[in-house]
């Protein structure tokens, strides 16, 4: 009996022992929450919408602002000019949604999400002390998804600023903000990468974490453990709309930035080369003969833009990006778009396997992008080649579309080439270093390719272009 007693007693005290320790090792989040959470506000954006102008997709909730918050980030856009259960045109509404953010100075500043504020009519700050004020919008970046606003009011409790770039993975992190607009609501979680790149967000390095965030925390503040914003929560991955464990912080270094040019001039200004790239995959590096898949592979080259002028070319893999390595495509764009307009740029590049500096000076990014067509017409009696291409060539008026280029028009794709994701309407403009002159042309080349080795064909669709690797059968 007296042994069960002391192993009953050992096993206690153990526990408690353990359970002691590791509630120590915990962070505590209560000392952020009280000093913080009176720097955070809470943002409500209102849009008079009239019909035909992003109309809700589904009649009976205008009022509902978790709902279109919902749909407007992370779900199904509006369909403007849907009908009421009548039959008849929606009639003109208010429609309103809700975001956090953050104050930067105690004067009014407050730093969101530019999607957060997008189309709005109406923007109405309020406070953690429930005072409200009508805010002015400075700018918006959507690019990087950073808006500045301002309130006219002084002494505020601002937020101090911290060093994203001194973040490790695996560090405690915290946001406050208003998730269903639900007020001055904390959540915590770990860093889980940095320097995340998505689909479409070429200019932010993101810092992914897994701390809960949803609809309305968009434009919140990413704390660390020592007080300091170290990014703006912006976008979750979700299948639901509600949070999964994987949520992305603009670095609060890239927002500070957008900030003081927005706060100088109203908009942003970025360097650019005028050039489309690629990531390089393990096949397209054995097609160039590389030892590894470090750089950007260039694509295409706007004609008479900047890197045109400076000699690059399509199939150049840019290595170093004014003293700034390139390990993969996404560090090309944050380095060239961190650049000042006019500067003269060291760019090293491998060109056929040799390495090349270009000097190429950097132009200016403008908003709209130039576009580039072709015909899809079919065309049926052409055979197809050795990786399954039909392809003719391009009427004079196709290749006036691309500034005088030659081309081939893929009227059909099959096998090796249907494989490898070309498809009909695609536009051939050259294989591995090559560009294509003629139907027979191409055709002799891949004919000649040994079986077994990896060709590289550049391709263009719509106005982009990129190099897609086939490997040739045996």
């Amino acid at each position: 009996m007296l042994r069960n007693w002391i192993t009953v007693i050992g096993f206690s005290l153990i526990t408690a022992i353990s359970t002691n320790v590791y509630a120590k090792d915990l962070p505590d989040f209560t000392e952020l929450a009280e000093k913080h959470g009176a720097e955070v506000v809470n943002i409500s954006v209102t849009q008079n919408v009239r019909a035909g102008r992003n109309a809700m997709p589904f009649p009976g909730m205008e009022g509902d602002e978790q709902m279109q918050e919902f749909f407007k980030r992370f779900g199904i856009p509006g369909m403007p000019g849907m009908p009421g259960q009548n039959g008849a045109p929606q009639p003109d509404y208010k429609s309103q949604s809700l975001g956090s953010g953050f104050i930067i100075s105690s004067d009014g500043y407050i730093l969101t999400n530019a999607h957060v504020i997008n189309e709005a009519d109406e923007v109405i700050v309020k406070l953690s002390d429930k005072r409200e004020f009508k805010a002015k919008i400075i700018g918006a970046d959507k690019r990087t998804d950073v808006a500045l606003v301002k309130i006219e009011a002084s002494g505020l409790p601002k937020v101090t600023i911290g060093d994203s770039s001194k973040l490790k993975v695996g560090e405690w992190v915290a946001a406050i903000g208003s998730p269903f607009g639900l007020e001055n609501t904390m959540t915590a979680g770990i860093v889980s990468a940095k320097g995340r790149a998505l689909p479409q967000e070429n200019f932010v390095p993101f810092i992914q974490t897994d701390v809960a965030i949803n609809p309305g925390n968009s434009g919140g503040p990413l704390f660390n453990l020592a007080g300091e914003v170290v990014g703006i929560n912006s976008q979750i991955y979700s299948r639901s709309g509600g949070s999964m464990g994987l949520s992305f912080a603009i670095p609060i270094d890239v927002a500070i930035d957008i900030s003081n040019q927005l706060k100088a001039s109203g908009k942003i200004t970025r360097g650019w080369l005028g050039i489309a790239i690629q990531e390089i995959t393990k096949e397209l590096a054995e097609s160039f003969g590389m030892k590894n898949t470090n750089g950007a592979l260039v694509a295409g080259v706007e004609k008479n833009g900047p890197a045109d002028k400076g000699g690059l070319e399509a199939g150049d893999v840019i290595t170093k990006f004014d003293g700034k390595p390139i390990m993969s495509s996404a560090d090309l764009p944050r380095a060239v778009g961190s650049t000042k307009p006019g500067k003269i740029a060291a760019v090293e590049i491998l060109r056929k396997g040799s390495a090349k500096t270009l000097n190429i000076g950097v132009g200016e990014m403008p908003n709209d992008s130039n576009e580039a067509a072709q015909s899809n017409k079919p065309e049926s009696k052409a055979e197809a080649n050795k990786i399954g291409l039909t392809l003719k060539e391009l009427t004079p008026q196709q290749k006036k579309k691309l500034n005088g280029k030659n081309g081939l028009l893929v009227i059909d794709s099959a096998g090796l080439a249907a494989q490898a994701g070309i498809r009909r309407g695609d536009v051939i403009l050259g294989l591995n270093n090559s560009e294509t002159q003629s139907v027979e042309q191409f055709n002799k080349q891949i004919n000649a390719v040994a079986s077994g080795k990896t060709i590289a064909v550049l391709v263009l669709r719509g106005e982009n272009t990129l190099y897609v690797p086939i490997k040739v059968a045996k």
